[in-house]
């Protein structure tokens, strides 16, 4: 039975075949094949993968990310649609789908909505819901590095609480453009904002996400 991930995973895999290595994205200077060297080793080079939350082996990461980006496009594509090795956490499936649902669906959008001429996708109920549980869980740890507070709120009126403080800015929208607003993709996200203008330009410039 196929998972969120899983699912996910192809997309990504499928998405940046079409576009191609040089395609740009959302994620600052990176083109597509160094968005897919940084799925490779976060999976596949732990040991490097690290300096993703350790600044000091920042470094580190950096240089095997290079190295994974210099490879054959084809065989980074190759390498995400067929998944970890066997032995890695992620060969796991509830590890997978715990920490690569969001992880994939952030990056096909990243690739996705730094085209030219993108379209967007309607997620499915079920996978709107699986995105709301996983924001409703690190909606604090997302927020934490607003300037304001922070309230994320789906259209149904169920909310999660980003950041306490004051002025409050609530952001209105399906739970995947809620995602994309809480992992710093504001200027792309499809949602409503609601504040005082000075706490809506505030929130505009600030790095959200983990």
């Amino acid at each position: 039975m196929s998972t969120h991930a899983q699912r996910e995973r192809l997309l990504l895999a499928d998405l940046l075949e079409m576009v191609g290595p040089e395609a740009p994205t959302l994620c600052g200077g990176w083109r597509a094949r160094d968005l897919a060297a940084h799925v490779v080793v976060r999976e596949r080079r732990s040991d490097a993968a690290a300096g993703i939350v350790f600044k000091p082996l920042a470094a580190r990461l950096e240089r095997v990310q290079a190295e994974f980006a210099a490879k054959p496009f084809s065989e980074l594509v190759q390498l995400i649609r067929t998944g970890p090795p066997r032995l890695s956490p992620y060969a796991l499936k509830p590890v997978d789908e715990a920490a690569n649902t969001v992880e994939f669906y952030v990056h096909t959008e990243d690739v996705r909505r730094a085209q030219p001429e993108w379209t967007p996708r309607e997620p499915d109920s079920v996978f709107a819901d699986a995105l709301w549980s996983r924001l409703e869980r690190t909606a604090r740890l997302l927020g934490r590095r607003s300037p304001v507070g922070l309230v994320l709120r789906r259209p149904d009126g169920r909310t999660a609480v980003a950041h306490r403080g004051t002025p409050v800015v609530t952001v209105t929208g399906e739970p995947g453009e809620l995602v994309l607003f809480g992992f710093g993709r504001q200027g792309v996200a499809r949602v409503k904002t609601e504040g005082d203008e000075d706490a809506l330009a505030k929130l505009r410039e600030a790095k959200l996400g983990i």
